[in-house]
Protein backbone atom coordinates (compact mmCIF):
# COMPACT_ATOMS: atom_id res chain seq x y z
CA UNK A 1 0.00 0.00 0.00
CA UNK A 2 1.47 3.43 -0.93
CA UNK A 3 2.74 6.31 1.79
CA UNK A 4 -0.95 7.69 1.75
CA UNK A 5 -2.38 5.17 4.50
CA UNK A 6 0.47 5.65 7.05
CA UNK A 7 -1.39 8.15 8.93
CA UNK A 8 -4.67 7.38 7.97
CA UNK A 9 -5.96 7.76 11.61
CA UNK A 10 -4.86 11.36 12.27
CA UNK A 11 -8.03 12.47 10.25
CA UNK A 12 -10.00 10.78 11.35
CA UNK A 13 -13.38 12.84 13.42
CA UNK A 14 -14.45 11.45 17.08
CA UNK A 15 -17.83 9.11 17.00
CA UNK A 16 -18.25 8.94 13.44
CA UNK A 17 -17.64 5.07 11.43
CA UNK A 18 -15.25 5.33 8.32
CA UNK A 19 -14.68 2.82 5.53
CA UNK A 20 -10.76 2.46 5.31
CA UNK A 21 -8.89 3.18 2.12
CA UNK A 22 -7.41 -0.89 1.89
CA UNK A 23 -5.96 -1.84 -1.61
CA UNK A 24 -5.22 -4.60 -3.18
CA UNK A 25 -6.78 -8.31 -2.88
CA UNK A 26 -9.19 -8.45 0.01
CA UNK A 27 -10.60 -11.70 2.02
CA UNK A 28 -13.76 -13.28 0.90
CA UNK A 29 -16.90 -11.44 2.35
CA UNK A 30 -18.36 -13.26 5.52
CA UNK A 31 -19.91 -13.34 8.61
CA UNK A 32 -20.01 -15.37 12.27
CA UNK A 33 -16.47 -15.02 11.65
CA UNK A 34 -14.00 -13.83 14.74
CA UNK A 35 -11.61 -11.02 15.14
CA UNK A 36 -9.15 -9.84 17.07
CA UNK A 37 -6.19 -7.36 16.62
CA UNK A 38 -2.88 -8.14 17.80
CA UNK A 39 0.30 -5.89 17.36
CA UNK A 40 -1.33 -3.32 15.06
CA UNK A 41 -2.65 -6.56 13.12
CA UNK A 42 -6.37 -7.28 12.59
CA UNK A 43 -6.58 -10.91 12.09
CA UNK A 44 -9.69 -13.20 10.68
CA UNK A 45 -10.48 -16.34 11.21
CA UNK A 46 -13.42 -18.91 9.86
CA UNK A 47 -16.79 -17.77 8.99
CA UNK A 48 -19.79 -18.17 6.86
CA UNK A 49 -20.78 -17.26 3.35
CA UNK A 50 -23.61 -18.50 1.17
CA UNK A 51 -23.88 -21.71 3.92
CA UNK A 52 -20.75 -22.30 3.26
CA UNK A 53 -17.60 -22.65 6.67
CA UNK A 54 -14.28 -20.86 5.70
CA UNK A 55 -11.14 -22.05 7.04
CA UNK A 56 -9.12 -19.10 6.04
CA UNK A 57 -6.76 -17.08 8.91
CA UNK A 58 -6.10 -13.16 7.06
CA UNK A 59 -4.55 -10.33 9.03
CA UNK A 60 -4.88 -6.48 7.93
CA UNK A 61 -2.28 -4.42 8.79
CA UNK A 62 -3.70 -1.50 10.24
CA UNK A 63 -0.12 0.85 9.52
CA UNK A 64 -0.48 0.23 5.81
CA UNK A 65 -3.97 -1.52 5.59
CA UNK A 66 -2.90 -4.26 3.15
CA UNK A 67 -4.41 -7.95 4.07
CA UNK A 68 -2.31 -10.83 3.93
CA UNK A 69 -3.30 -14.36 4.47
CA UNK A 70 -1.36 -16.28 7.14
CA UNK A 71 -0.24 -19.81 6.13
CA UNK A 72 -0.39 -22.29 9.21
CA UNK A 73 0.81 -25.48 9.68
CA UNK A 74 0.29 -28.55 12.05
CA UNK A 75 2.20 -29.25 15.40
CA UNK A 76 2.96 -32.83 13.73
CA UNK A 77 3.23 -31.32 10.17
CA UNK A 78 7.56 -31.72 10.76
CA UNK A 79 6.87 -35.67 11.02
CA UNK A 80 4.94 -36.13 7.81
CA UNK A 81 7.57 -37.98 6.27
CA UNK A 82 5.63 -37.89 2.71
CA UNK A 83 4.95 -33.93 2.90
CA UNK A 84 1.38 -33.92 1.99
CA UNK A 85 -0.72 -30.72 3.35
CA UNK A 86 -2.63 -31.82 6.12
CA UNK A 87 -5.58 -29.84 7.50
CA UNK A 88 -4.50 -27.19 9.79
CA UNK A 89 -7.52 -25.49 10.75
CA UNK A 90 -11.43 -26.40 10.07
CA UNK A 91 -13.57 -24.74 8.06
CA UNK A 92 -15.76 -23.17 11.10
CA UNK A 93 -18.58 -20.18 11.62
CA UNK A 94 -20.11 -19.08 14.93
CA UNK A 95 -17.03 -19.66 16.83
CA UNK A 96 -15.17 -17.30 19.60
CA UNK A 97 -11.43 -15.85 20.06
CA UNK A 98 -9.48 -14.16 21.96
CA UNK A 99 -5.81 -13.53 22.29
CA UNK A 100 -3.35 -15.69 25.11
CA UNK A 101 0.00 -14.90 25.58
CA UNK A 102 1.57 -15.41 22.07
CA UNK A 103 -1.45 -17.49 20.47
CA UNK A 104 -4.89 -16.56 19.43
CA UNK A 105 -7.36 -19.51 21.51
CA UNK A 106 -10.57 -20.34 19.14
CA UNK A 107 -13.54 -22.11 21.22
CA UNK A 108 -16.45 -23.40 20.11
CA UNK A 109 -18.28 -22.96 16.47
CA UNK A 110 -20.23 -25.10 14.01
CA UNK A 111 -18.16 -27.34 11.97
CA UNK A 112 -18.01 -30.64 10.12
CA UNK A 113 -16.02 -31.74 13.32
CA UNK A 114 -18.15 -34.54 15.08
CA UNK A 115 -17.06 -34.09 18.46
CA UNK A 116 -19.41 -33.91 20.98
CA UNK A 117 -17.11 -31.57 23.25
CA UNK A 118 -15.96 -28.56 23.27
CA UNK A 119 -12.85 -27.66 21.47
CA UNK A 120 -9.92 -25.18 22.01
CA UNK A 121 -7.76 -24.50 19.45
CA UNK A 122 -5.08 -22.39 19.11
CA UNK A 123 -2.85 -20.39 16.47
CA UNK A 124 0.87 -19.22 17.48
CA UNK A 125 1.47 -15.73 16.32
CA UNK A 126 5.15 -16.18 15.96
CA UNK A 127 5.43 -19.52 14.30
CA UNK A 128 1.69 -19.99 12.88
CA UNK A 129 1.61 -23.35 14.20
CA UNK A 130 -1.92 -24.76 15.05
CA UNK A 131 -3.46 -27.20 16.98
CA UNK A 132 -5.61 -28.51 19.75
CA UNK A 133 -5.34 -27.69 23.27
CA UNK A 134 -6.35 -31.15 24.79
CA UNK A 135 -8.35 -30.26 28.11
CA UNK A 136 -9.82 -32.12 30.86
CA UNK A 137 -12.53 -31.64 33.90
CA UNK A 138 -16.18 -30.90 33.14
CA UNK A 139 -15.74 -29.87 29.13
CA UNK A 140 -18.92 -28.59 28.08
CA UNK A 141 -21.04 -29.54 24.85
CA UNK A 142 -20.01 -28.58 21.60
CA UNK A 143 -21.83 -25.17 20.91
CA UNK A 144 -21.55 -21.98 18.55
CA UNK A 145 -22.87 -18.79 19.16
CA UNK A 146 -21.60 -18.58 22.83
CA UNK A 147 -19.71 -15.80 24.50
CA UNK A 148 -16.18 -16.14 25.67
CA UNK A 149 -14.20 -13.84 28.29
CA UNK A 150 -11.11 -13.60 29.65
CA UNK A 151 -10.68 -13.01 33.11
CA UNK A 152 -7.12 -13.04 34.57
CA UNK A 153 -5.97 -16.67 33.29
CA UNK A 154 -9.44 -18.25 33.27
CA UNK A 155 -12.01 -18.07 30.22
CA UNK A 156 -15.53 -17.35 30.90
CA UNK A 157 -18.15 -19.39 28.83
CA UNK A 158 -21.67 -18.37 28.67
CA UNK A 159 -24.71 -19.82 26.33
CA UNK A 160 -24.92 -20.67 22.95
CA UNK A 161 -26.63 -23.63 20.58
CA UNK A 162 -25.69 -26.88 20.78
CA UNK A 163 -25.39 -29.14 17.30
CA UNK A 164 -29.02 -30.58 18.36
CA UNK A 165 -29.77 -27.11 18.50
CA UNK A 166 -30.62 -26.73 21.83
CA UNK A 167 -30.24 -23.63 23.67
CA UNK A 168 -28.46 -22.87 26.78
CA UNK A 169 -27.81 -21.05 29.20
CA UNK A 170 -25.05 -22.42 31.43
CA UNK A 171 -22.02 -20.54 32.73
CA UNK A 172 -18.20 -22.67 32.03
CA UNK A 173 -14.79 -21.57 33.01
CA UNK A 174 -11.85 -22.65 31.97
CA UNK A 175 -8.27 -22.58 33.58
CA UNK A 176 -5.94 -21.86 31.21
CA UNK A 177 -2.71 -22.58 33.28
CA UNK A 178 -4.66 -25.99 34.26
CA UNK A 179 -6.67 -26.69 30.85
CA UNK A 180 -8.99 -27.74 33.46
CA UNK A 181 -12.85 -26.82 32.70
CA UNK A 182 -15.59 -26.73 35.72
CA UNK A 183 -18.97 -25.52 35.60
CA UNK A 184 -20.32 -22.85 37.54
CA UNK A 185 -23.00 -23.40 39.76
CA UNK A 186 -24.83 -19.71 39.50
CA UNK A 187 -27.75 -18.71 41.65
CA UNK A 188 -30.45 -15.62 41.74
CA UNK A 189 -30.08 -13.30 44.35
CA UNK A 190 -33.50 -13.85 46.49
CA UNK A 191 -32.79 -10.70 48.69
CA UNK A 192 -30.57 -7.92 49.26
CA UNK A 193 -27.09 -8.29 47.69
CA UNK A 194 -24.47 -6.09 50.04
CA UNK A 195 -21.71 -6.87 47.52
CA UNK A 196 -23.46 -4.91 44.75
CA UNK A 197 -26.13 -2.79 45.75
CA UNK A 198 -27.33 -1.57 42.42
CA UNK A 199 -27.49 -4.56 40.59
CA UNK A 200 -29.45 -5.92 43.62
CA UNK A 201 -31.32 -3.22 44.90
CA UNK A 202 -35.41 -4.04 43.94
CA UNK A 203 -36.54 -1.33 45.98
CA UNK A 204 -35.16 1.47 44.15
CA UNK A 205 -34.32 0.54 40.69
CA UNK A 206 -37.09 -2.04 39.78
CA UNK A 207 -34.21 -4.59 39.04
CA UNK A 208 -35.05 -8.50 39.10
CA UNK A 209 -32.96 -11.41 40.21
CA UNK A 210 -33.28 -13.73 37.38
CA UNK A 211 -30.34 -15.70 35.33
CA UNK A 212 -30.45 -14.84 31.40
CA UNK A 213 -32.87 -17.06 29.15
CA UNK A 214 -31.16 -19.38 27.11
CA UNK A 215 -29.97 -17.32 24.21
CA UNK A 216 -27.04 -17.83 20.95
CA UNK A 217 -25.47 -15.03 19.38
CA UNK A 218 -25.69 -12.39 22.15
CA UNK A 219 -22.20 -10.63 23.45
CA UNK A 220 -20.36 -10.16 26.52
CA UNK A 221 -18.06 -8.10 28.44
CA UNK A 222 -16.42 -8.26 32.28
CA UNK A 223 -15.98 -4.94 34.00
CA UNK A 224 -13.50 -4.70 36.84
CA UNK A 225 -12.47 -8.49 36.59
CA UNK A 226 -15.73 -9.53 38.70
CA UNK A 227 -18.95 -8.84 36.81
CA UNK A 228 -20.24 -10.56 33.68
CA UNK A 229 -22.29 -8.70 31.39
CA UNK A 230 -24.41 -10.33 28.93
CA UNK A 231 -26.73 -8.04 26.39
CA UNK A 232 -28.82 -9.12 24.00
CA UNK A 233 -29.01 -12.82 22.01
CA UNK A 234 -31.76 -14.34 20.49
CA UNK A 235 -33.74 -17.71 20.93
CA UNK A 236 -35.14 -19.31 17.92
CA UNK A 237 -38.19 -17.46 18.40
CA UNK A 238 -37.59 -14.33 20.30
CA UNK A 239 -34.96 -11.41 20.13
CA UNK A 240 -33.68 -10.07 22.96
CA UNK A 241 -32.23 -6.63 24.57
CA UNK A 242 -31.75 -7.33 28.11
CA UNK A 243 -28.84 -6.47 30.14
CA UNK A 244 -27.99 -9.51 32.87
CA UNK A 245 -24.97 -9.38 35.32
CA UNK A 246 -23.29 -12.53 36.73
CA UNK A 247 -21.30 -11.50 40.26
CA UNK A 248 -17.82 -14.34 39.48
CA UNK A 249 -17.50 -13.80 43.72
CA UNK A 250 -20.83 -14.78 44.60
CA UNK A 251 -21.82 -16.50 40.85
CA UNK A 252 -25.08 -14.76 41.18
CA UNK A 253 -27.17 -13.60 38.56
CA UNK A 254 -29.14 -10.17 38.53
CA UNK A 255 -30.71 -7.95 35.85
CA UNK A 256 -30.31 -4.10 36.47
CA UNK A 257 -32.50 -1.60 34.97
CA UNK A 258 -30.66 0.65 32.51
CA UNK A 259 -30.91 4.12 31.17
CA UNK A 260 -32.31 2.83 27.42
CA UNK A 261 -34.23 0.07 27.88
CA UNK A 262 -35.99 0.55 24.65
CA UNK A 263 -32.88 0.18 22.50
CA UNK A 264 -34.23 -2.53 19.81
CA UNK A 265 -33.73 -6.27 20.48
CA UNK A 266 -31.01 -7.81 18.40
CA UNK A 267 -28.82 -10.64 17.52
CA UNK A 268 -25.87 -11.26 15.92
CA UNK A 269 -24.33 -7.98 17.16
CA UNK A 270 -20.17 -7.44 18.65
CA UNK A 271 -19.12 -5.64 21.33
CA UNK A 272 -15.66 -4.71 22.62
CA UNK A 273 -14.86 -2.75 26.11
CA UNK A 274 -12.66 0.01 26.55
CA UNK A 275 -11.71 1.20 30.20
CA UNK A 276 -15.70 1.41 31.80
CA UNK A 277 -16.98 1.85 27.94
CA UNK A 278 -18.21 -1.26 26.26
CA UNK A 279 -18.97 -0.53 22.69
CA UNK A 280 -21.84 -2.12 20.99
CA UNK A 281 -22.60 -2.19 16.80
CA UNK A 282 -24.12 -3.85 14.36
CA UNK A 283 -26.78 -7.20 15.22
CA UNK A 284 -30.60 -7.05 13.77
CA UNK A 285 -33.30 -9.15 14.10
CA UNK A 286 -33.76 -11.29 11.04
CA UNK A 287 -36.13 -8.76 9.46
CA UNK A 288 -33.87 -5.23 9.57
CA UNK A 289 -30.39 -4.57 11.24
CA UNK A 290 -29.77 -2.23 14.28
CA UNK A 291 -28.73 1.00 13.05
CA UNK A 292 -26.83 2.69 16.45
CA UNK A 293 -23.13 1.87 17.72
CA UNK A 294 -24.05 1.83 21.79
CA UNK A 295 -21.88 2.24 24.61
CA UNK A 296 -22.76 1.28 27.71
CA UNK A 297 -21.27 2.91 30.64
CA UNK A 298 -20.49 -0.16 32.93
CA UNK A 299 -20.19 1.70 35.95
CA UNK A 300 -23.38 3.87 35.91
CA UNK A 301 -25.17 1.71 34.18
CA UNK A 302 -26.28 5.11 31.31
CA UNK A 303 -26.76 3.30 27.69
CA UNK A 304 -25.84 5.60 25.06
CA UNK A 305 -26.09 5.93 21.06
CA UNK A 306 -22.68 7.30 19.68
CA UNK A 307 -23.74 7.67 16.22
CA UNK A 308 -26.38 5.83 13.68
CA UNK A 309 -26.00 4.34 10.05
CA UNK A 310 -28.21 4.53 7.28
CA UNK A 311 -30.16 1.12 6.26
CA UNK A 312 -28.58 -1.13 4.19
CA UNK A 313 -24.87 0.17 5.81
CA UNK A 314 -22.59 -2.60 6.39
CA UNK A 315 -22.49 -1.39 9.95
CA UNK A 316 -26.32 -2.26 10.26
CA UNK A 317 -25.39 -6.27 9.97
CA UNK A 318 -25.42 -9.39 12.08
CA UNK A 319 -22.23 -11.40 12.19
CA UNK A 320 -19.95 -8.74 11.95
CA UNK A 321 -16.69 -8.33 14.57
CA UNK A 322 -15.70 -5.12 16.39
CA UNK A 323 -12.23 -5.12 17.88
CA UNK A 324 -9.99 -2.69 19.76
CA UNK A 325 -6.99 -1.18 18.31
CA UNK A 326 -3.80 1.11 19.72
CA UNK A 327 -1.92 3.00 16.45
CA UNK A 328 0.50 4.75 16.95
CA UNK A 329 -0.64 5.85 20.89
CA UNK A 330 -4.66 6.39 19.63
CA UNK A 331 -7.19 4.36 20.12
CA UNK A 332 -9.45 3.17 17.57
CA UNK A 333 -12.59 0.44 17.23
CA UNK A 334 -12.25 -1.24 14.17
CA UNK A 335 -15.28 -3.36 12.87
CA UNK A 336 -15.20 -6.02 9.74
CA UNK A 337 -17.96 -8.14 7.90
CA UNK A 338 -21.06 -9.10 8.63
CA UNK A 339 -24.69 -10.04 6.63
CA UNK A 340 -27.54 -7.32 5.63
CA UNK A 341 -29.02 -8.99 2.53
CA UNK A 342 -25.48 -9.19 1.23
CA UNK A 343 -22.45 -10.44 2.50
CA UNK A 344 -19.61 -7.76 3.39
CA UNK A 345 -15.51 -7.18 3.29
CA UNK A 346 -14.88 -3.76 3.91
CA UNK A 347 -13.66 -2.59 7.03
CA UNK A 348 -14.89 0.47 9.22
CA UNK A 349 -12.82 2.44 11.73
CA UNK A 350 -13.85 5.10 14.14
CA UNK A 351 -12.13 6.69 16.87
CA UNK A 352 -13.60 7.10 20.53
CA UNK A 353 -14.24 10.50 22.00
CA UNK A 354 -11.80 10.60 25.27
CA UNK A 355 -13.43 9.63 28.79
CA UNK A 356 -13.63 12.93 29.86
CA UNK A 357 -15.45 14.43 26.54
CA UNK A 358 -19.24 15.58 26.18
CA UNK A 359 -21.54 12.57 27.23
CA UNK A 360 -23.22 11.29 23.78
CA UNK A 361 -27.03 11.13 23.34
CA UNK A 362 -29.25 9.39 25.70
CA UNK A 363 -31.55 6.74 24.25
CA UNK A 364 -34.10 7.00 27.51
CA UNK A 365 -34.02 7.88 30.49
CA UNK A 366 -35.50 5.56 32.91
CA UNK A 367 -36.16 5.03 36.82
CA UNK A 368 -32.79 3.31 37.29
CA UNK A 369 -31.15 6.38 38.34
CA UNK A 370 -29.95 5.13 41.08
CA UNK A 371 -28.10 2.42 40.01
CA UNK A 372 -26.10 4.87 38.24
CA UNK A 373 -25.24 6.89 40.75
CA UNK A 374 -24.70 4.12 43.84
CA UNK A 375 -23.10 1.27 41.32
CA UNK A 376 -20.14 3.77 40.81
CA UNK A 377 -19.19 3.69 44.66
CA UNK A 378 -19.33 -0.51 44.43
CA UNK A 379 -17.37 -1.02 41.83
CA UNK A 380 -15.02 1.48 43.29
CA UNK A 381 -15.29 -1.18 46.20
CA UNK A 382 -15.02 -3.80 43.89
CA UNK A 383 -11.21 -2.60 42.34
CA UNK A 384 -9.98 -3.25 45.49
CA UNK A 385 -7.30 -6.07 45.88
CA UNK A 386 -9.68 -8.01 48.60
CA UNK A 387 -13.30 -9.08 47.77
CA UNK A 388 -13.38 -10.30 51.21
CA UNK A 389 -17.37 -10.85 51.51
CA UNK A 390 -17.16 -9.20 55.32
CA UNK A 391 -15.51 -6.58 54.42
CA UNK A 392 -17.42 -5.21 51.68
CA UNK A 393 -20.46 -5.79 53.77
CA UNK A 394 -19.14 -3.44 56.52
CA UNK A 395 -17.53 -1.26 53.97
CA UNK A 396 -21.00 -0.74 52.91
CA UNK A 397 -22.56 0.68 56.34
CA UNK A 398 -20.47 2.86 56.78
CA UNK A 399 -21.77 5.03 53.42
CA UNK A 400 -22.53 8.33 54.68
CA UNK A 401 -26.14 10.37 53.52
CA UNK A 402 -24.11 12.59 51.27
CA UNK A 403 -24.62 9.27 48.58
CA UNK A 404 -28.14 8.77 49.27
CA UNK A 405 -28.40 13.00 48.23
CA UNK A 406 -26.06 12.04 45.48
CA UNK A 407 -28.77 9.23 44.00
CA UNK A 408 -31.76 12.02 44.26
CA UNK A 409 -30.24 14.27 42.72
CA UNK A 410 -29.23 12.15 39.84
CA UNK A 411 -32.76 10.69 39.83
CA UNK A 412 -34.28 14.42 39.96
CA UNK A 413 -31.94 15.47 36.65
CA UNK A 414 -32.66 11.60 35.02
CA UNK A 415 -36.48 12.13 35.72
CA UNK A 416 -36.18 15.57 34.08
CA UNK A 417 -34.88 13.95 31.04
CA UNK A 418 -37.34 11.56 31.27
CA UNK A 419 -40.18 14.19 31.39
CA UNK A 420 -38.63 16.14 28.11
CA UNK A 421 -38.24 13.37 25.85
CA UNK A 422 -41.71 11.75 26.84
CA UNK A 423 -43.07 15.44 25.80
CA UNK A 424 -40.82 15.45 22.51
CA UNK A 425 -41.88 11.56 22.13
CA UNK A 426 -45.79 12.56 22.78
CA UNK A 427 -45.41 15.35 19.74
CA UNK A 428 -43.93 13.15 17.05
CA UNK A 429 -46.80 10.59 17.89
CA UNK A 430 -49.35 13.56 17.79
CA UNK A 431 -48.07 15.16 14.13
CA UNK A 432 -48.20 10.48 13.05
CA UNK A 433 -51.55 10.13 14.41
CA UNK A 434 -52.86 13.36 13.00
CA UNK A 435 -50.89 11.90 9.72
CA UNK A 436 -52.90 8.84 9.85
CA UNK A 437 -56.37 10.07 10.21
CA UNK A 438 -55.93 12.06 7.54
CA UNK A 439 -54.71 9.27 5.47
CA UNK A 440 -57.93 7.15 6.89
CA UNK A 441 -60.02 9.95 5.87
CA UNK A 442 -58.57 10.02 2.12
CA UNK A 443 -58.85 6.34 2.44
CA UNK A 444 -62.25 6.06 3.39
CA UNK A 445 -63.43 8.43 0.19
CA UNK A 446 -61.78 6.25 -2.01
CA UNK A 447 -63.11 3.01 -0.63
CA UNK A 448 -66.53 4.51 -1.32
CA UNK A 449 -66.16 6.19 -4.82
CA UNK A 450 -64.89 2.13 -5.51
CA UNK A 451 -67.62 0.96 -3.69
CA UNK A 452 -70.16 2.70 -6.23
CA UNK A 453 -68.19 1.86 -9.22
CA UNK A 454 -68.27 -1.96 -8.11
CA UNK A 455 -72.11 -1.42 -8.10
CA UNK A 456 -72.74 0.19 -11.26
CA UNK A 457 -70.85 -2.73 -12.62
CA UNK A 458 -73.07 -5.60 -10.62
CA UNK A 459 -75.99 -3.92 -12.04
CA UNK A 460 -74.10 -4.05 -15.53
CA UNK A 461 -73.30 -7.28 -15.02
CA UNK A 462 -77.05 -8.16 -14.19
CA UNK A 463 -78.12 -6.83 -17.28
CA UNK A 464 -75.46 -8.54 -19.42
CA UNK A 465 -76.59 -12.33 -18.03
CA UNK A 466 -80.37 -11.21 -18.67
CA UNK A 467 -79.54 -10.01 -22.47
CA UNK A 468 -77.89 -13.47 -23.19
CA UNK A 469 -80.38 -15.49 -21.11
CA UNK A 470 -82.88 -14.04 -24.32
CA UNK A 471 -80.22 -14.72 -27.01
CA UNK A 472 -79.67 -18.57 -25.70
CA UNK A 473 -83.74 -18.27 -25.75
CA UNK A 474 -83.56 -17.24 -29.56
CA UNK A 475 -80.98 -19.16 -30.73
CA UNK A 476 -82.92 -22.35 -29.56
CA UNK A 477 -85.80 -21.41 -31.24
CA UNK A 478 -83.48 -20.72 -33.99
CA UNK A 479 -82.62 -24.20 -33.63
CA UNK A 480 -86.33 -25.04 -33.68
CA UNK A 481 -86.95 -23.12 -37.05
CA UNK A 482 -84.17 -24.59 -38.78
CA UNK A 483 -85.25 -27.63 -38.29
CA UNK A 484 -88.64 -27.25 -39.71
CA UNK A 485 -87.42 -25.51 -42.86
CA UNK A 486 -84.80 -28.64 -43.40
CA UNK A 487 -88.08 -31.40 -43.09
CA UNK A 488 -90.23 -28.95 -45.41
CA UNK A 489 -86.90 -28.91 -47.88
CA UNK A 490 -87.07 -32.86 -47.56
CA UNK A 491 -90.71 -32.95 -48.17
CA UNK A 492 -90.39 -31.02 -51.20
CA UNK A 493 -87.77 -32.53 -52.63
CA UNK A 494 -89.28 -35.90 -51.88
CA UNK A 495 -92.59 -35.11 -53.69
CA UNK A 496 -90.59 -33.22 -56.63
CA UNK A 497 -88.98 -36.95 -57.61
CA UNK A 498 -92.39 -38.69 -57.28
CA UNK A 499 -94.02 -35.86 -59.63
CA UNK A 500 -91.26 -36.83 -62.06
CA UNK A 501 -91.30 -40.35 -61.93
CA UNK A 502 -94.80 -40.34 -62.82
CA UNK A 503 -94.61 -38.05 -65.98
CA UNK A 504 -91.77 -40.37 -67.55
CA UNK A 505 -94.16 -43.32 -66.81
CA UNK A 506 -96.87 -41.66 -68.59
CA UNK A 507 -94.93 -40.44 -71.92
CA UNK A 508 -93.91 -44.16 -72.57
CA UNK A 509 -97.22 -45.98 -72.51
CA UNK A 510 -98.73 -43.25 -75.16
CA UNK A 511 -95.38 -43.58 -77.08
CA UNK A 512 -95.78 -47.51 -77.09
CA UNK A 513 -99.86 -47.28 -78.41
CA UNK A 514 -99.63 -44.19 -81.39
CA UNK A 515 -99.92 -45.58 -84.50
Amino acid sequence: MGSDNWNWHSDLEYEKWVALPVAGPRPLARYKHAAAVIDEKLYIVGGSRNGRYLSDVQALDLRNLSWSTIKLRTQSETDNEDGRLLEVFPAISGHSMLKWRNKLLLLGGHSRDTSDKMTVRFIDLESHVSGVMEATGKIPVARGGQSVSLVGSKLIMFGGEDRQRRLLNDVYVLDLETMVWNVAETTHALMLCMVVPTYAKSDATSSRQTPPAPRFDHTAAVHVDRYLQIFGGCSHSNFFNDLHVLDLATLEWSQPQVQGNLVSPRAGHAGVSIDENWFIVGGGDNKSGALETLVLDMSKLILSVVTSVERRDPLASEGITISSALVDGEQFLVAFGGYNGNYNNEVFAMKPKPKDSKPSKIVKSSAAAAAAASVTAAYALAKSESLDLTSIEISKTKVDLSVEIGVIKEEKKVLESSIAWVKAEKSTLKAKLDEVNETHADLSKELHSVQGQLATEKSRCANLETQIQELQKMLLSMQDIEQKVQALRSQKSAFEHDTTVQRQSSGGVWRWMAP
